[in-house]
């Protein structure tokens, strides 16, 4: 079999202007998609990768707001944010940028999510669902994206 050259570039061009589209019918329905994205501290890379989303949320026409918590938050603190914002009807995703500190379960957060609004796709709903081939839950970004280039 032959190597095939992928283009990421376009691929990426091409899965943002669908995103563009899809969230402008949505709009015009009357639903305007939102993205609340949830930083922990001062992660230099975790600040550059929510700006990075922020920017393409814009650019697809999906609002979006970055919640910053100090690095000192409590697993509780964290919590009761995700909480506030799967009960927020403006937040159709919620993203807590990984990693978090030390004194905050990862997996507890996680598991704070509704499943609906798990924007990742790694509350354990999403991931079971995955596992039995069901696809109608969230599914992981970076396997997702990986799926896509290849197929």
């Amino acid at each position: 079999m032959p190597a095939k050259l992928i283009d990421g570039a376009a691929i990426a061009a091409e899965i943002r202007a669908e995103v563009a589209r899809e969230a402008a019918a949505l709009r015009e329905a009357g639903v305007t998609p939102g993205l609340a994205a949830i930083i922990v501290g001062d992660n230099a890379a975790s600040i550059s990768y929510v700006s990075m989303k922020t920017k393409a949320c814009a650019e697809a026409g999906i609002f979006s707001e970055t919640y910053r918590l100090p690095a000192t938050a409590t697993q509780d603190e964290v919590i009761a944010l995700v909480r506030q914002l799967n009960a927020d009807p403006r937040f159709h995703a919620i993203l807590p940028q990984l990693p978090l500190p030390p004194q905050v379960n990862e997996l507890a957060v996680i598991d704070a999510l509704a499943p609906a609004k798990d924007a990742d796709g790694l509350h354990p709903v999403n991931l079971g669902k995955l596992l039995r081939g069901e696809l109608d839950g969230a599914i992981p970004c970076t396997p997702h994206g990986v799926v896509e280039l290849l197929l």
